[in-house]
């Protein structure tokens, strides 16, 4: 039996560039796409590669990946087709900027805790020519992650509460603001105070040092978990949602509940 040859990374990936162009000049499908039409698809892959490293499914992660580079270098062969840019300048500016931001593994800075190396990051991003302590703070991402990461990014800067306790005031204080605007009847202002009260516990989260979206996340899962036990269960009863009562179900919920 021979034994197959070890092809290098660099090689694997040359071959895996020229897969995607062949692709693009050979498939309908891969033809006619866009940078605008694969965007959403890019960022469902991304979710499945979070989906996957949540399970702590290494092998679905390892396939994840892949579809996600996938998405990159479709990207860059697109650009490259439409003469704007190609895999090559994609590979040079990450790796110049890993280099310009590391100042502290690369040059002369110091940095002994991660604390100062995110305070150097985000002096140095600003160096670059951002606006705003605020840009780079993607618009798509789920609100609750936006609002913690906008959050953080304030906090870098000293605009931040300085003791635990006023931030679940804060809580407490949108609390009876949003019962106010319910008691007004105008679904705006509803809104808006209920909105602020959001805001605020993802700030409390972050006194908490606990990430709101991951925390609401493994509560969704919690929540998905029990119901489709309770589906089970009642289906083991010779039941159906349409012919339970809500104590029934309640019932059941609670048992699950105690179970789990």
């Amino acid at each position: 039996m021979t034994k197959k040859k070890k092809i290098s990374t660099q090689v694997q990936f040359e071959e895996f560039l020229q897969i995607v162009g062949r692709l693009r000049k050979e498939c309908p499908w891969d033809r006619e796409q866009t940078h605008q039409s694969i965007r959403q698809s890019l960022i469902e892959e991304a979710y499945e590669v979070v989906e996957a490293i949540d399970q702590n499914n290494l092998v679905e992660l390892k396939k994840e990946l892949g579809d996600l580079l996938l998405h990159v270098a479709l990207h860059s062969v697109i650009a490259e087709e439409e003469h704007t840019f190609s895999m090559q300048d994609v590979l040079n500016h990450i790796s110049e900027k890993l280099i310009r931001r590391h100042p502290h593994v690369f040059g002369d800075a110091k940095a002994a805790t991660s604390r100062e190396v995110k305070a150097n990051w985000e002096k140095i991003k600003m160096a670059e020519g951002r606006e705003s302590i605020l840009d780079g703070v993607p618009a798509e991402l789920p609100a609750l992650l936006r609002a913690y990461r906008l959050q953080d990014k304030a906090s870098k800067v000293g605009f931040d509460w300085k003791k635990k306790q006023d931030v679940w005031k804060k809580v407490d204080e949108e609390v009876g603001e949003l019962l106010k605007a319910e008691r007004s009847e105008n679904r705006q202002h509803v809104e808006e105070e209920l909105g602020d009260l959001l805001f605020a516990i993802v700030n409390y989260s972050r006194f908490l040092h606990v990430n709101p979206e991951m925390a609401l996340r493994g509560s969704i899962e919690k929540f998905t978990k029990r119901f489709r036990s309770m589906e089970k269960e009642l289906h083991r009863q010779g039941k159906t949602f349409e012919h339970s009562t809500l104590e029934e179900m309640d019932e059941v919920w609670t048992r699950i509940k105690h179970l789990r």
